[in-house]
């Protein structure tokens, strides 16, 4: 009985220890200030075993549709390239300021399952919208159809299926896509691809791309 008491008085002393912490502000939060490293370790894991424990029941539908990859590569050139970037890019403005930085998707292809639930319902104090607030889930599996491509995709091929005029540059595009957002987004088809867009078959090479080490 006595230990216990003491267990009791110890965590009432760290809970008020770190209610004292909390208020006193002794703790950075700007985006330009690292967490921890046993923060980072612990909030890498918390998201990791969230995300893969939830995308477990989701079934994949066929991801190789041309007009599918189509459709999710015109919705990934208004969306997304701020962030994670397009074939051609390099870094932009808004992924240089962000905290954790978000993946490169043009270096590795994500699950799909996984991929879907993370475009769908985002990620806490990532910047890692909830998409599916805007977008059904047939515009959310376009575009991780067209994630599964993008890795092995040319330049010139993502300019076609996203339908960007050929002599914007891909830093542009990025300045254009970040801004510009709200006011394209209406425009795009609820099913199809935009009627300019090829929908040939995308060339995959049998290498794998490099992954990146952490997920957005």
């Amino acid at each position: 009985m006595r230990f216990l008491k003491k267990l009791i008085v110890l965590i009432i002393l760290i809970i008020i220890a770190i209610g004292i912490w909390i208020w006193s502000g002794a703790y950075n939060i700007g985006a330009d200030s690292p967490h921890w490293a046993f923060t980072r370790y612990l909030i890498g894991q918390v998201r990791e075993h969230s995300i893969e424990s939830r995308a477990a029941d989701i079934d994949v539908p066929d991801l190789d549709d041309p007009a599918l990859i189509a459709e999710g590569a015109h919705h990934y050139s208004h969306m997304c390239t701020g962030c994670h970037l397009a074939p051609g890019m390099g870094d932009s403005e808004l992924r240089k300021g962000l905290y954790p930085k978000p993946p490169n998707l043009t270096h590795f292809a994500p699950s799909p399952a996984e991929a879907f639930w993370v475009i769908k319902h985002g990620i806490k104090m990532t910047a890692m919208p909830a998409w599916g607030k805007t977008h059904d889930d047939q515009k959310i599996w376009a575009m991780v159809a067209y994630l599964q491509k993008q890795p092995h995709m040319s330049v010139e091929r993502y300019r076609q299926l996203a339908g960007i005029n050929q002599s914007v540059s891909p830093s542009m595009h990025a300045h254009a896509t970040h801004a510009d957002t709200i006011r394209v987004m209406p425009a795009a088809s609820a099913s199809t691809a935009p009627a300019h867009v090829s929908t040939a078959p995308v060339a995959i090479p049998s290498s794998s791309a490099a992954g990146d080490s952490q997920t957005n």
